[in-house]
């Protein structure tokens, strides 16, 4: 091939719509016969025609040209004894039919995908989720391509048959255990279809935002923030056998709040008794009242600070999973009611006090309370709550209503339990 030759013949800028046709032809697997058209020719790309096959195309604002007209004059020329298909090559580069690019692609993510189907034939709670990795796309959005895609598939599918961590352990060390990186899963691609899997691994309900992701992680035995993720808790039985259990018990009989991080109840969790009550709140306000004026003739009572944290998502598991009846109040407010539904996805719940008829009794009593803000919300527990609220346009906080929670939480004497618990 004389690609100079070439060059001169059909590789100028006014013939490269005639070899991009030819090219498109050749990737859709067509044979280079017949005629291709150009509307609207310039009197440049018209000359250019005109020298490459010695005539002058037929007048008119569309220019035709024979691809098999072309192809002769190639081979007759010697610039390319093979013809137009191997010009196109020689000019535009290597040519992959379109449907044979579209198999080797699809063999290439395949076998990006081979690690993780494996894992996954083996734990058939990922099923969904695997085939949603497909369906959705998601991966091909993190990755650009299966080659890009097939460390990060592979690191996954190395991580997963790990879950749940047990021991539980940090993110970081659990990271630098499996992927030789301890931030590995701070953030990234990998982070996020690492949360999506543990999702599915343990029923967690998606959510937004630093806490959602702490516990995410939380549930599947990884510790994100072990130390500042806290619960407030008051005269909660303990026990005799672990040192969280010894330290609620000595604090509960002497009425006082115990503050538990989220490391304590992971690994040194309390074996609570089986059976029994304990009331939850929304504002640490309830529990230095009850501290104050009932001490350790105050029942058991849990307090979530707001949003629960993974620490208080996890002692309230520890209670409910041996058959204690959960009690929740929160704020009359909208976002009062998002935190009670959010704590009802992860634990049972009753409520206390904590309906529309208690609601109105409470702005019966405080009826110039502040407007309620914010976006509506449902209540699942008591579907007439949120009618109400929105009726009335006020808000109760917690701290109005404290005198009818303490009356509920004053001590009536039950079956001691171990530690000297209640």
């Amino acid at each position: 091939m004389d690609v100079p030759r070439l060059q001169r013949l059909i590789g100028a800028p006014e013939l490269t719509w005639l070899l991009d046709r030819a090219r498109r032809r050749m990737e859709a697997a067509r044979p280079l016969d017949g005629t291709v058209t150009l509307t609207g020719a310039a009197d440049a790309e018209r000359a250019a025609v005109t020298r490459l096959l010695g005539r002058a195309p037929r007048p008119g604002r569309s220019l035709s040209v024979s691809l098999t007209a072309v192809d002769r004059v190639l081979r007759a020329s010697g610039a390319s004894p093979d013809g137009l298909a191997a010009a196109v090559v020689a000019l535009t580069g290597p040519v992959v039919p379109r449907q044979e690019a579209a198999d080797r692609l699809a063999l290439a993510w395949e076998r990006a995908f081979a690690p993780l189907a494996s894992v996954v034939a083996a734990r058939p709670q990922l099923a969904d989720w695997y085939a949603s990795l497909n369906a959705t796309g998601l991966v091909r959005r993190l990755a650009r391509g299966p080659e890009e895609a097939a460390p990060l598939l592979a690191d996954l599918a190395r991580l997963l048959p790990h879950l749940p961590a047990s021991p539980p352990r940090s993110l970081s060390t659990f990271a630098a255990e499996h992927t030789g990186d301890a931030h590995a899963l701070d953030q990234g691609p990998l982070a996020t279809l690492m949360l999506d899997a543990v999702r599915a691994l343990t029923g967690t309900p998606p959510g937004d935002g630093a806490q959602a992701r702490r516990d995410t992680w939380a549930a599947a035995g990884l510790l994100l923030d072990e130390l500042s993720s806290q619960v407030i808790a008051l005269n909660l039985p303990g026990d005799r056998d672990t040192a969280t259990g010894r330290a609620l018990a000595a604090l509960g009989s002497v009425g006082q709040p115990a503050v538990l991080t989220l490391r304590q109840l992971v690994r040194d969790a309390p074996r609570p008794p089986r059976g029994g009550t304990a009331y939850v709140c929304e504002n640490p306000a309830v529990v230095l009242a009850a501290a104050d004026r009932l001490g350790p003739d105050c029942a058991p009572l849990v307090c979530v600070q707001g949003q629960p944290s993974a620490a208080a998502l996890r002692l309230l598991r520890l209670y409910a999973d041996v058959g204690w009846t959960l009690r929740y109040h929160g704020d009359f407010d909208w976002g009062g009611l998002r935190i009670a539904t959010r704590l009802l996805s992860h634990v049972p719940w009753t409520p206390w006090r904590y309906t529309a008829a208690d609601y109105r009794t409470a702005l019966d009593t405080h009826p110039a309370t502040a407007a309620l803000t914010g976006t509506p919300t449902e209540a699942p527990w008591d579907p007439k709550l949120s009618s109400v609220l929105l009726a009335s346009g006020r808000r109760i906080e917690e701290e109005l209503v404290l005198d009818g929670l303490l009356a509920d939480l004053a001590f009536r004497p039950t079956a001691v339990g171990p530690g000297g618990a209640r």
